[in-house]
Parts: C-alpha cells; sequence; structure tokens
C-alpha cells in the first residue's frame, strides 16, 4: 500500500481485520509482524522515533487525554524536545510554539468557545476528547495523520466541520496525506480520493 504525497486514502473492511491495528503499526505505537513500513522512502526503524511520530500522528477513536485541561492537552506536545527545537517559545508564553489563538480558531471552527480551553480533561465527553483529540492534532501540523475514526462520537454538523478542518490543513501545505477509517460509508466518498480494502485473513 502507498500512501501519495497529498492524498486522501479510506482504509475499509470489516470489524476485525485489523483497520485499527495498521493504524497503530504506520504510526509506531506498534511493531510489524512483517513487511516494512517506510517514510519519505527511509525505514520506520531509521527515523528517531520522536521525529517520525512528530510527523506522522495518530488520532485514536477513543482519545488518550492527560489530567488538567483542555489547554494543557493541546500544549502538551509542544512541551517535548522535538517540537522545542522546531518551534521555539511560542508567542502567548506557553512551551515550545503552542498558539493559543490558533487553538481558539480550531475549535470555533468545531463550535466550541475559548472557555473550552479550561475544560477539566476528566470531564469530556466523548465528542468533546475527540474534538480535543483532533485539535491537538492538527496544531502540531504533521506530515501524514492516521485518522482511525475521528468523528464517530460527534453530531453530524460537527463531523462535517471536522472534515472541513482536515481538507483546510491538506490544502495549506503541499504534500500533506491522511488515512481514514470510518463506518459511515458517506463519509469515506466524501474524504477519500480512493479506498484500499482489507479482507479477513483466512483461518
Amino acid at each position: 500500500m502507498t500512501l501519495a504525497e497529498g492524498e486522501s486514502l479510506a482504509l475499509t473492511g470489516p470489524s476485525g481485520t485489523g483497520k485499527t491495528l495498521l493504524l497503530r503499526v504506520l504510526a509506531g505505537l506498534d511493531p510489524a509482524d512483517e513487511g516494512t513500513v517506510l517514510l519519505e522512502g527511509r525505514p520506520q526503524p531509521a527515523w528517531p522515533a520522536p521525529l517520525y511520530r512528530a510527523r506522522v500522528v495518530y488520532v485514536a477513536q477513543r482519545p488518550a487525554l492527560f489530567d488538567g485541561t483542555v489547554e494543557d492537552n493541546l500544549a502538551r506536545p509542544f512541551t517535548l524536545a522535538v517540537r522545542r527545537a522546531a518551534s521555539g517559545s511560542g508567542r502567548t508564553g506557553r512551551p515550545g510554539g503552542f498558539d493559543r489563538h490558533r487553538a481558539q480558531e480550531l475549535l470555533a471552527a468545531l463550535g466550541r468557545e475559548a472557555a473550552f480551553l479550561q475544560r477539566p480533561a476528566t470531564a469530556l465527553s466523548g465528542g468533546e476528547a475527540q474534538i480535543t483529540a483532533l485539535v491537538r492534532a492538527l496544531l502540531v501540523e504533521p506530515a501524514v495523520l492516521l485518522l482511525d475514526e475521528p468523528t464517530a462520537s460527534l453530531d453530524e454538523a460537527t463531523a462535517r466541520a471536522a472534515e472541513d478542518l482536515i481538507a483546510r490543513w491538506r490544502a495549506a501545505a503541499p504534500g500533506r496525506a491522511c488515512l481514514w477509517t470510518s463506518h459511515d460509508r458517506d463519509q469515506l466518498r466524501r474524504v477519500a480520493d480512493r479506498e484500499v480494502p482489507l479482507v479477513p485473513a483466512e483461518a
């Protein structure tokens, strides 16, 4: 399978065919049993893990959030050395280039006001956690987004707004690509340039 520069690809197949596992392997979160993952022609193990994960970001259906506020969760990636080296200090005073104004813009596009930044992560609904995870991923501006049912807990209007945000992220810089899974076939038809089906392994 090849994900080309600038492409949006849908990964499809029945439950249990390994869509989530494949995304996690591509993200470097789980090892591959066989085969090779290449990013820009370079094998995944040849990349320093922090640099690889700065370029390839996985957005899980059930996001892992840290204790603290939404803003703490959005700023957390910018405290890592790979982000500090890339972006320097942020204009809002948060470490490593976190841009609060940009975070507010993204949240507003998803129907959330600035006060949402101060919500405790532990108090978020499933949909609000998905919004937080998607905004966090877009803020770090990766080269590749791996989207695992990223809008499954959102209402239709917010899901469409999320699709538009991702489309604008792709258009904002040449070469940005994304790989989607979704049980919503209509969504995949809207967002994907083509489809790669997975088939169940033989018993």
